[in-house]
């Protein structure tokens, strides 16, 4: 089953750009990480969302990300309320909600559409010969 991992973190002043750089340049070596993003949640704050192969890949990994974290940690501000400099969540996915389809356009609903348009629009005034 899939599973995802969510860190939230706010970067110390003046350390954007670096932290994004090294998102950037980073290739994951963590065996069932199937990507993820870096997401801008506010002007110093970023959460990183990873999905994963299943849960015990999570698990498996922790080892490795932490390390990768403790190669970051100086760039990273206390988030306050004995959190820390992470808040990590993790867990299975348990409902995927599908994005909306666009409705499909009939070929005919575009000439009854312009046709509706020359109908709405005012009318042209003629001049009259007298």
């Amino acid at each position: 089953m899939t599973a995802f991992n969510i860190v939230r973190f706010r970067v110390k002043p003046g350390q954007t750009e670096r932290f994004l750089e090294a998102h950037r340049n980073m290739r994951h070596p963590f065996k069932g990480f199937g990507g993820g993003w870096l997401v801008r949640s506010g002007e110093d704050t970023f959460c990183l969302v990873g999905q994963w192969r299943n849960f015990q890949s999570i698990v498996n990994a922790r080892p490795e990300m932490i390390g990768l974290l403790d190669s970051m940690r100086d760039m990273f501000a206390d988030l306050g309320s004995g959190l820390g400099v992470t808040d990590p969540v993790s867990g299975d996915a348990v409902v995927k909600i599908p994005a909306a389809k666009p409705a499909k356009r009939r070929a005919g609903a575009a000439r009854k559409t312009k046709a509706a348009k020359k109908r709405a629009s005012p009318a042209r005034k003629t001049r009259s010969s007298s």
